[in-house]
């Protein structure tokens, strides 16, 4: 029986443009990211490096970025947030009959633009009982230790969750704890559809 559910953020309730920040890049002349910038991609996503200096790593190795095109690059894997998907989860948590997780591979400049473009955020993030982002418990998908943390921080039990991401790496990881997954397509599935495609858990 789920008593838990864990959410991801992108392309689960805000909708990405995944291609989009190299798509951005490429118009400036930057073909491929070597294995450094990838791995400071990696640590900011954690919290391990400020905004300031993951900008600067990036126009160390690029000369045609500045912070203002870089920071717009960056952002131009977000898209919109469907109001409907708010208010499901809304209702959802009015119910009280699961308790509600939130948890986002994530980075300071996203979260910024996100509170600044998206109106009903600060009420979105109340619905939940837990909101983590990777920047800020300096953990990251699909690490086991990410949901260890979650299990461990609010004593649940790994059979009684159920994880959805649209993202197989995070949802195969999520898996082998034995919690409960859904990998959702986002092309052809919606996180309102949650009790139709998943009845069997429910």
């Amino acid at each position: 029986m789920i008593k838990t559910i864990i959410f991801d953020f992108g392309d689960v309730f805000i909708n990405l443009d995944k291609p989009a920040t190299f798509r951005e890049l490429k118009k400036l002349n930057i073909k491929e990211l070597p294995e450094n910038i990838l791995h400071i991609n990696k640590e900011y996503e954690m919290g391990l490096v400020s905004t300031e200096s993951f900008i600067a790593s990036y126009i160390d190795n690029y000369s045609s970025l500045t912070s203002e095109r870089m920071t717009t690059a960056w952002n131009s894997i977000l898209m919109d947030f469907p109001k409907y998907r708010y208010q499901f989860i809304k209702k959802l948590s009015s119910a009280k009959n699961y308790q509600l997780i939130l948890l986002s591979n994530t980075n300071e400049i996203h979260i910024d633009w996100v509170k600044e473009k998206i109106p009903f955020f600060e009420e979105f993030k109340a619905c939940f009982d837990a909101f983590y982002l990777s920047h800020e418990i300096n953990l990251r998908k699909p690490n086991s230790d990410i949901f260890e943390f979650v299990l461990n921080k609010h004593q649940l039990k790994a059979e009684e969750c159920l994880f959805i991401d649209d993202t197989l790496e995070n949802t195969k990881a999520a898996e082998k704890l034995g919690i409960h997954i859904w990998t959702l397509e986002p092309t052809r599935e919606d996180v309102i559809d949650l009790f139709t495609t998943n009845k069997a858990l429910f």
